[in-house]
């Protein structure tokens, strides 16, 4: 129970890595505001940890729309009494496009889901942090972008790369006063995301060979991994980007 009697708000909690990780935070002892798109599979998640025993508050809606991040910070504060941890996990890849002939409006929309809402997600998490006396905010990441270049994923990539700049700075503006902050780079994860990238078996065959570890993570092992970012076990780990990857990023054969 590393997480009795804290509260964390998760992004992009209906599916993927999102859905484990509330799955698991609860399991720890967390109450959990769970916020995605879709209604459905968010109640469906609510029910799955209600039936367990757990705590949970599902607020859909879009996380790059206006309002919605403090909506959600305001929803743990009046259900659970405030708010220790966040998960900023909510992303999306765009269409596969080369850079040259990439849409604007896809620039856009890639960036303003992936990076802006997390910028928009932490200037109202922050306030919520600090009036507890610290806690953890963790970007969910990847290594694209920051290890390696995928054909296709210019919006996406620099997106996510920009999660780790923000990181740093707000490590640095907010640790003395007991605020961690960390990017999580995940590797390939059997997700529908990660299905959507790699739409056939020969295309997944393909990611299972780039890394190391010659297969694809399973949701539940990135939960794993915020889980540490999450808790007090990693107490003295703050602005980094760590890498959950199967050594995607070393591997050359």
């Amino acid at each position: 129970m590393r997480l009795q009697g804290k509260t964390a708000l998760i992004t992009g909690a209906s599916a993927g890595i999102g859905r484990a990780c509330a799955l698991r935070f609860a399991a720890e002892g967390a109450a959990v505001v769970l916020n995605a798109r879709r209604a459905g599979p968010l109640q469906d998640v609510v029910a799955q940890i209600e039936a367990a025993g757990g705590r949970a508050l599902a607020c859909a809606g879009d996380i790059a729309a206006a309002g919605t991040a403090q909506h959600l910070v305001d929803a743990a504060q009046a259900t659970f009494g405030g708010l220790d941890i966040a998960i900023n996990n909510a992303g999306m890849l765009g269409p596969a496009s080369l850079t040259a002939e990439l849409d604007e409006a896809d620039w856009h929309a890639v960036l303003q889901t992936n990076l802006t809402s997390a910028f928009l997600a932490a200037r109202a998490q922050l306030p919520a942090l600090l009036a507890r006396g610290g806690g953890s905010l963790v970007f969910v990441g990847t290594f694209v972008g920051h290890t390696a270049g995928m054909p296709g994923m210019a919006a996406y990539a620099a997106s996510k790369a920009g999660l780790i700049g923000l990181n740093q700075v707000i490590a640095a503006e907010y640790g003395a006063q007991r605020i961690r902050s960390n990017v999580l780079l995940p590797g390939g994860t059997d997700t529908e995301m990660g299905r959507q990238a790699a739409a056939s078996e020969d295309a997944r065959a393909f990611v299972r060979s780039l890394h190391a570890l010659k297969r694809m993570a399973e949701p539940e092992e990135i939960a794993n991994a915020a889980l540490f970012l999450a808790s007090d076990e990693s107490s003295f780990v703050t602005g980094s980007a760590l890498r959950v990857e199967g050594g995607v990023s070393i591997c050359r054969t």
